[in-house]
């Protein structure tokens, strides 16, 4: 239909819709139509030329992406998992006062290694050695009434075989020999317990390792009962524990891949541990697990572990927080692949296999433990396939690649920066 018959038809309908005498309207509506049409001739003119002849030219396409690409392997890959522990001294002990008295001397160095049988306080031992003697006076009036119960009981036997002293003189004097004797073992045992008092007064380091801050300053009242009576406390760093707890989920998952053969458990005995301080830095000794609770602690859920480690050189103290390694074993047959090669979409975790054809597809993987080297696929991969590792950014899905080397990469992308640094 031609434009001049559109606009004509339009006009007569318009006629037909005003017939009632507004010919204002009809007028000022003829007005317009030059207008449009000039408008639709427009839009046609554009029309036409969208939809003219095929270019001369064919369509370009765009290059290859160079992508440098891994091939999946199966290897054994160590398993090992990270715990949080914090480390506590192979002994702790605390020193108190086994005897009450005046406080008089601190005769070591407080946060310096001590030595077993080191003097560390002095208790005023002035009481004691009153009491010391005494005991002894008392020791030796027993030892008299003995000498005198023996004599008397050596001169009444024969008289007694004899028939010369009655039956009740005979047994007083035994009685009262074996009375002198025993008052004088009791006296004898005052006598020791008056010297271990008096040596307690001079309170020794019961074990060597590192003493900490005295509890008691000199001349403070010491008793063998409640607070008062600790003195310090004396911790042995070498070797050194650090204690971690472990979750009942990872032992059920541990003995899950055991039995199912997707992990090789070294012996429990020979489970190596590592330690990463809190700068990141790497304890340089090797430790090994030497204690595994054998109950789930109701409250946490958690099983309570500790794991020992040489510290000659006294690295490490007590209480501090550290990372662990546990090395448990072997994953066999397992597929590495390197974090970079990993894409999130949403909420599933992608690797982009090149086919045979060198096209993008977009696998979806499970992701498994993260190790050293790289994370574990459980699914999703075959051995022989090969996936991006670099060059993810330009790498779509269903696009054309070119697999590089990780040095032509590097060349390829030296000389993009040197192109953009021309311009």
């Amino acid at each position: 239909m031609s434009l001049t018959r559109l606009v004509g038809e339009q006009c007569t309908g318009r006629q037909k819709v005003h017939a009632d005498g507004q010919a204002k309207e009809q007028r000022i509506t003829m007005g317009r139509l030059p207008f449009r049409r000039a408008g639709m001739t427009l839009i046609l003119a554009t029309l036409l030329a969208g939809c003219g002849g095929e270019p001369d030219g064919k369509a370009q396409t765009l290059p290859p992406v160079p992508v440098v690409v891994a091939e999946v392997k199966l290897s054994d890959v160590p398993l090992t998992t990270e715990m949080v522990g914090e480390t506590a001294g192979f002994r702790e002990i605390d020193v108190r006062s086994r005897v009450s008295g005046i406080l008089l001397q601190r005769t070591y160095i407080e946060g310096q290694p001590v030595t077993a049988g080191q003097a560390l306080f002095l208790i005023d031992p002035e009481p004691y050695k009153v009491a010391l003697e005494q005991a002894k006076g008392t020791l030796a009036q027993e030892q008299a009434r003995l000498n005198k119960a023996l004599a008397d009981r050596d001169r009444i036997i024969p008289l007694y075989k004899r028939q010369v002293v009655s039956r009740q003189d005979y047994d007083t004097t035994i009685a009262n020999y074996e009375a002198a004797l025993a008052s004088h073992q009791a006296a004898q045992a005052k006598v020791k317990e008056a010297e271990l008092n008096l040596s307690y007064t001079q309170v020794t380091a019961p074990i060597s390792g590192m003493a900490s801050k005295s509890s008691q300053s000199e001349g403070s009242l010491i008793s063998t009962s409640g607070d008062s009576g600790l003195l310090t406390t004396i911790t042995q760093f070498d070797p050194l524990y650090v204690n971690f707890s472990y979750s009942e989920q990872d032992r059920l998952n541990f003995e899950s891949a055991v039995k199912s053969g997707k992990l090789e458990a070294f012996d429990a005995n020979s489970w190596h541990t590592r330690i990463r301080l809190a700068d990141g830095s790497l304890y340089p000794q090797v430790g090994k697990l030497n204690f595994s609770d054998n109950r789930v602690d109701p409250q946490t859920g958690t099983i309570r572990a500790r794991a020992i480690f040489d510290n000659k050189e006294g690295k490490l103290l007590p209480g501090q927080f550290v990372r662990m390694t546990i090395e448990l074993g072997l994953r066999k047959n397992a597929i590495l692949v390197p974090p970079r090669a990993i894409v999130q979409s949403q909420a599933d975790r992608m690797v982009m296999v090149v086919d045979e054809t060198n096209k993008v597809v977009p696998r979806p993987v499970k992701l498994g433990q993260s190790v050293d080297g790289g994370v574990l696929i459980d699914s999703g991969l075959a051995p022989g396939e090969r996936y991006i590792v670099e060059g993810l950014m330009k790498a779509r899905p269903g696009a054309q690649v070119k697999p590089v080397s990780a040095d032509e990469m590097k060349a390829i992308q030296a000389k993009l920066t040197q192109q953009a640094a021309g311009k």
